[in-house]
């Protein structure tokens, strides 16, 4: 009894193990437009963008395969997908936090972007513009080099703003984007500033003030404490300088600078020594 049970299991493990050999085994073709995932990082979220990527193939596109004036699913089969974990602004419009279907219009002078509450779809087929969050036109830009497979892309990006890119063949549309966190990010960096002083995150918070032309007084300020925290890095003595720079003290600029290049040559920095000779070369000019 106990050498037959042992033979069953046997060959129902030589079974299973059959049958995911052949399931390994079966054929598979690629998918004529694939499947890309892009993730951007902006402000205190992030964008994910699912779309397929169809090629030119020697065919005409726009006014072609993709007629203009026709709604179009922004890619290839299942309808694009943009997920923003934060509010955003698009184009100057306010966009709520969650995952909309990606539709477009396209004409050969405008174009129409559109963000649809319904996700999900396959092509445009079910589109109903009942559906549309929000609409708005934006001008498509002719580029000379060829993008043969259809492309999403972000450029341009900083902490607070960035342009989402639709390429293909030699069009290209641009979709400014902006943050809609200044309130949130400020309160949160004034909150971590009034912790314990070795703990606060200077570099970020003067970076973030200066580079969003906030109070620079303020930013002064931190820099000033942060020197004293390192006083031998070059890193707070650019910062420093660039806010002097930006205050239009340009003496006080180039003094600060040269100090942050000795510093940067002492440590062997060559980054800092660069990054310091430039603001003083901005002072200069």
């Amino acid at each position: 009894m106990r050498k037959a049970k042992i033979y069953l299991f046997a060959t129902l493990m030589a079974c299973a193990s059959l049958s995911t050999y052949a399931q390994q085994q079966e054929p598979r073709i690629p998918e004529a437009s694939s499947t890309q995932t892009i993730i951007q990082d902006f402000g205190l979220g992030k964008i994910t963008i699912t779309y397929s990527r169809p090629n030119v193939k020697g065919r005409k596109i726009f006014g072609g395969i993709n007629p203009y004036g026709q709604v179009w699913r922004t890619g290839a089969n299942a309808a694009t997908t943009i997920n923003f974990t934060e509010n955003v602004v698009l184009e100057g419009k306010k966009v709520a936090a969650g995952t909309y279907s990606l539709f477009s219009i396209p004409e050969k002078d405008n174009w129409t972007i559109i963000l649809n509450k319904t996700v999900k779809q396959w092509g445009a087929y079910d589109y109903k513009q009942a559906d549309d969050y929000l609409r708005f036109t934006v001008k498509p830009v002719n580029v000379k080099e060829k993008r043969e497979t259809f492309t999403i892309a972000f450029a341009n990006s900083t902490t607070k703003s960035t342009d989402m890119y639709i390429i293909w063949d030699h069009t290209a549309v641009p979709i400014h984007m902006q943050t809609d966190d200044d309130a949130q990010i400020t309160a949160n960096i004034d909150k971590l500033m009034q912790g314990e002083i070795k703990k606060r995150p200077y570099f970020n918070a003067i970076q973030y003030y200066y580079e969003n032309d906030k109070d620079l007084k303020k930013a002064m300020q931190w820099a000033l404490e942060a020197e004293k925290l390192e006083p031998t890095g070059p890193w707070f003595k650019l910062w420093k300088a660039r806010i002097q720079l930006k205050m239009g003290d340009k003496a006080a600029a180039i003094a600060t600078a040269q100090q942050g290049v000795k510093l940067a040559k002492d440590s062997k920095d060559d980054e800092y020594v660069r990054l310091n000779e430039a603001v003083i070369d901005q002072a200069k000019n």
